[in-house]
């Protein structure tokens, strides 16, 4: 009378959530054994998928029926023990060589003989086929759900699984979060621990109930899910859910984030205003270094003979802030210049109509751009990656249309919102050049325009439109909206 070893398992795998517990399969398992006269000599118990080889327990199993400790096996069913092919080998093998002497099952008869082991092969193998068909199903099902836009996984944070109708909607108690992380990390203002501290602060809770933490913070900025776009397996799809923020914020962040990656040498200390400022003698680089507790920029010299000395931080900061103040507007004017412009929104909503109808052909056309790229695929006349590659650049450059189209339909006119925005940043001017933070200083010289040199202690740049039009015109509530109609924002 052989020896047998009972072996019980539960896989964590949703399509087993059917199967016997393994309390239920022991006991079931104990009862038949009594009711055979089966002598167990050991028990074996297991939670883990049996898809693929690798399970620790029924390896040592095996081991132990290697060294002739028990000669059967009594499982529930023959997918308890293998549902791939190497598992399943190993059994029937240990069964030709002896080691292996029965195996039983309550609801599957087991013969050793050339028979049976040939109808044993066809349950493993039949074992080993559900589990392949099921996950092409799997895979079948996220696919398709992907065309259609909906997510196939668990909604990110801001957002929640509407089951009733298997789509995703907005979270709106943690939306405002969401969207202040983008708006606070987009200034540049924030490195990533700074930012964290401060989400922290609103006491947010992510997933499985836990603060957020940096490397979730990271996965958040970097997530196009959040202006519409959906990647999954590193390709990218339209959604159909609704975004969060625009393209353009997202890009922004992507943008500070990659300047913040740059790592800092070692023992460098990071001054407000070098890399933005050339030598105007030489075109050098302009270097800076602290004397006498004093920071002090000059030129590195890198290109010869350079007569430029040293200018004073505090020398620079006073021609920054007068440069920055150049282009203040206050509040009076604002509100002038505001409501002027919002008649003129409504002056012009009859034509903005056709320019919507133009825009929604374009983005028709960008549909067609991606059937014709998924014939190409799929007549394998463009390889995986470059399919990718370019799906995703017609993806993001449609989201780019649809976020122009809807400030369209918004507004009445494409114009009036970044407009809006100018002249809300002109009248931020004051409290930029009068406050200390050095790199809102920076951010705001660099939205003034560009080649920015110092010569004979002086600083000088040439300044971009809007803001240089402005200057020319003077402070007036009616020049705007030429500005405006000539194409400059």
């Amino acid at each position: 009378m052989p020896k047998f070893y009972l072996y019980a398992r539960k896989s964590t795998d949703d399509e087993d959530r059917q199967v016997l517990s393994i309390e239920s399969q022991i006991n079931e398992l104990r009862e038949y054994a009594k009711k055979e006269n089966l002598e167990i000599v050991d028990e074996f118990t297991e939670a883990k998928s049996a898809k693929e080889p690798g399970r620790p327990i029924f390896s040592f199993m095996l081991k132990q029926i290697e060294a002739g400790l028990a000669e059967g096996i009594l499982a529930w069913h023959p997918d308890r023990l293998a549902r791939n092919s190497i598992d399943g080998g190993k059994i029937i093998y240990l069964v030709d060589i002896g080691k292996i002497t029965d195996l039983r099952f309550p609801i599957y008869r087991f013969d050793n003989t050339a028979q049976g082991k040939f109808m044993l092969s066809i349950a493993f193998g039949q074992s080993k086929y559900y589990v392949d068909n099921l996950a092409e199903n799997v895979r079948r099902g996220m696919r398709e759900k992907l065309r259609r836009g909906e997510w196939p996984a668990w909604a990110p944070l801001g957002y929640l699984h509407e089951y009733k109708n298997h789509t995703v909607i907005v979270d709106p108690e943690k939306v405002p979060f969401v969207r202040k992380m983008f708006e606070l990390y987009a200034t540049g203002n924030y490195s990533l621990e700074e930012l964290l501290r401060e989400v922290r602060s609103w006491n947010l809770i992510g997933k499985a109930g836990k603060p957020v933490r940096k490397s979730s913070l990271v996965v958040i900025l970097k997530n196009p899910f959040y202006y519409g776009v959906m990647r999954f397996k590193g390709e990218l799809y339209e959604g159909s859910h609704p975004p969060l923020i625009s393209k353009k914020l997202f890009d922004r962040v992507q943008e500070v984030m990659q300047i913040q990656a740059k790592p800092m040498k070692r023992g460098e200390i990071k001054f407000a205003f070098t890399g933005l400022m050339k030598c105007g003698e030489c075109s050098g680089s302009i270097t800076a270094e602290i004397q006498k507790g004093h920071i002090y920029y000059r030129c590195t010299k890198k290109f010869g003979k350079c007569s430029q000395k040293f200018l004073r931080e505090e020398a620079l900061l006073e021609q920054i802030n007068n440069a920055i103040l150049k282009v203040f507007i206050d509040n009076e004017t604002k509100e002038k210049i505001i409501n002027r412009l919002e008649e003129l929104a409504q002056e012009e909503g009859k034509a903005s109509s056709s320019l919507s109808r133009q825009l929604q052909d374009k983005l028709k056309n960008f549909d067609d751009k991606l059937e014709a790229l998924i014939d190409l695929y799929i007549a394998k006349e463009i390889t995986s990656e470059e399919y990718q590659r370019k799906k995703a650049k017609l993806l993001n450059e449609k989201k780019d249309l649809q976020d122009k189209a809807g400030e369209i339909e918004n507004v009445g006119g494409g114009w009036l919102e970044p407009t809006r925005e100018f002249v809300t940043t002109c009248n931020h001017a004051s409290s930029v050049a009068w406050q200390g933070n050095l790199a809102a200083k920076r951010d705001f010289l660099k939205m003034l325009g560009s080649n920015f040199k110092i010569f004979d202690r002086t600083l000088s740049f040439s300044i971009e439109k809007p803001f240089s039009l402005m200057l020319r015109k003077g402070l007036k509530a009616n020049w705007l909206p030429e500005l405006v109609n000539k194409q400059n924002l």
